[in-house]
């Protein structure tokens, strides 16, 4: 069974969003705000953590990201009434793994939430390019020998583009590899792409190029 946290303020959605989870299959915490994030991640250890950004008291969702960041690698799917591209930006450059805007369908939610799961558990080989190595089982990336931070989406696109190494990978294609469809906003593939480039070139030259109109490709330095 997976683990999934549900952090929302409204009674209403989150017994709703507890009760479709469970009757999924899956068991299921749910929080009104962040007060006990903290103990439940570090003893809970969820898989997943549906996060909403308008809550009460003195952090928001975006504050408690970053809590989840800090402590673990869990997967972060971020519920908010915002529809406003620069608050789903946020989210996806501090760590969010995906976002979903109120009102909702709760069965795209389920949706995503299996998506994000089979992101999460997915395993593999080491895959080496240049100084870049992506140990997909070990959940691990490392360049020039220092290991390299990211978010389990993060380490996904690399690992998907690292699979075709100095060749084109469409946006379509990281979609449908990633996220498990292709009906979705293309700008969330170039956030997490901007996110991922940042992190690694803390380590060195860009190893990830843009081929305009047509995708991006992993190429050594």
């Amino acid at each position: 069974m997976s683990r999934v946290v549900v952090v929302e303020d409204s009674d209403v959605i989150r017994a709703a969003v507890a009760s479709a989870l469970r009757s999924q299959g899956h068991l299921v915490k749910a929080l009104p705000d962040g007060t006990d994030l903290e103990s439940v991640l570090v003893q809970g250890r969820p898989d997943v953590v549906i996060l909403d950004v308008m809550l009460p008291g003195g952090r928001d969702g975006f504050e408690l990201l970053k809590v989840v960041r800090r402590l673990s690698r869990t997967g972060v799917i971020m519920l908010t009434a915002r529809d406003e591209v620069e608050s789903r930006v946020r989210g996806l450059t501090q760590g969010a793994d995906d976002y979903i805007s109120k009102p909702f369908n709760m069965a795209e939610l389920l949706a995503r939430v299996e998506s994000l799961l089979r992101r999460v558990g997915q395993s593999g080989h080491a895959i080496t390019i240049g100084d870049l190595t992506v140990a997909d089982d070990a959940a691990k990336v490392e360049r020039d020998g220092v290991e390299v931070s990211l978010t389990e989406t993060e380490r996904k696109i690399l690992a998907e583009l690292a699979r075709f190494p100095g060749r084109v990978v469409s946006k379509t294609h990281l979609l449908t590899a990633i996220w498990g469809y292709d009906g979705y906003d293309e700008n969330i593939v170039e956030v997490h792409i901007s996110s991922l480039r940042r992190r690694l070139e803390a380590h060195g030259p860009r190893i990830i190029h843009t081929v305009r109109g047509r995708g991006y490709k992993l190429e050594q330095p």
